[in-house]
């Protein structure tokens, strides 16, 4: 992976700045990254709020009231238009594709060989590995055994022996009584169906009367093959923020719609977003940026990283219906409808 470099992008609407990222002690450091200054901001543009027509609004008002059993359809079909007013909603997201490693002490059943070299530890660092970087911006966990850190020990469980007693009978061949639960008494005298003995005729069928079963652990092989693991795991951090004009919208629903993208940057190293027409923006690019870069540059590698604004549609629509003024809101490119006073429910009763 090379060394993050400074770049200058002019994207016509907004900037980037760099930001310096804040040193911690690291574990398992990567190589450290390259962040310099690049030029100076680009003009702004002037950013237009599209609004959606009152057909449009009518149609998502009609689909909402159909997907409702106890709405009448009445006042979407009748409904005056008042006022269509378009507000501004914009979603800003990072995304940090970092890598973690580690080493780890695994044990599995040994299947090989009876000689294998017992070294403790090796002096090895984990980034001298190489291991393929899997897909961008999807968690991902692999392990690899490292060579010479390989022991062959008994399984401690089984004394070697590859069989445990097993736990349905305690190892005695027969079904446990289950009248007793094999205490051999019932109701404070001695258990009339197994004779006091907490086992019945029958033969045991998890264990087919043998009374022992395989070593979980061991997997009935009696060893175990004990290892370093080098872990690594690979992780995209999210960061969300939305900004929006309306307090009466609950900001939770634009979780479920989708946006126009206006602006991707995918870089080893993105820069905060400076000259944003919503100012909330541009410091929510900067604290995300700069928390994430506090966050994992002492303890993961940084791949990559992507950010993304959405403009997200939001229309407030008030119409009268038989003489009273009511109001909805439209939002997402899906046309989801938000109202709280719909005028007109019935009472279902379902049988």
């Amino acid at each position: 992976m090379a060394l993050r470099e400074s770049f200058h992008q002019n994207f016509g609407t907004f900037s980037t700045e760099p930001t310096q990222g804040t040193p911690g002690s690291e574990y398992f450091p990567p190589p450290p990254y390259a962040v310099s200054d690049h030029g100076g901001q680009p003009v702004q543009r002037i950013w237009n709020i599209p609004t959606i027509s009152e057909d449009e609004a009518q149609q998502a008002f009609l689909e909402y009231a159909s997907s409702k059993c106890c709405y009448s359809s009445n006042p979407a079909k009748e409904m005056v238009f008042n006022d269509l007013q378009g507000f501004s909603a914009y979603r800003y997201q990072l995304e940090t594709f970092t890598e973690s490693r580690s080493f780890e002490w695994r044990t599995k059943p040994f299947t090989g060989r009876t000689e294998v070299p017992i070294v403790d530890m090796i002096a090895v660092s984990p980034w001298n590995v190489p291991v393929a970087i899997p897909m961008m911006f999807q968690n991902n966990t692999k392990e690899f055994m490292l060579p010479n850190t390989s022991s062959v020990k008994e399984c401690s469980v089984c004394m070697a022996s590859g069989k445990i007693p097993c736990k349905r009978c305690g190892g005695n061949t027969k079904e446990r009584c289950h009248w007793c639960e094999g205490r051999g008494v019932f109701a404070s005298d001695t258990c009339h169906h197994c004779s006091g003995t907490g086992s019945l005729t029958t033969l045991c069928k998890a264990c087919s009367g043998l009374g022992m079963l395989n070593c979980d652990d061991c997997k009935g092989r009696g060893l175990l093959l004990t290892y370093h693991a080098l872990v690594v795991k690979w992780k995209n951090n999210i960061f969300e923020y939305v900004a929006h004009q309306k307090d009466d919208f609950p900001a939770k629903l634009f979780q479920a719609v989708t946006g126009q993208k206006l602006f991707v940057d995918e870089q080893d190293m993105v820069y905060p977003i400076t000259n944003f027409p919503d100012n909330s923006i541009n410091s929510a690019s900067r604290n995300a940026v700069e928390s994430h870069r506090a966050q994992f540059m002492s303890t993961s590698w940084i791949l990559r990283q992507k950010q993304m604004i959405e403009h997200i549609p939001l229309t407030r629509v008030e119409y009268s219906w038989h003489s009273k003024s009511y109001s909805f809101y439209v939002y997402g490119n899906e046309r989801k409808v938000h109202t709280e006073d719909y005028p007109q429910k019935c009472c279902c009763t379902i049988i």
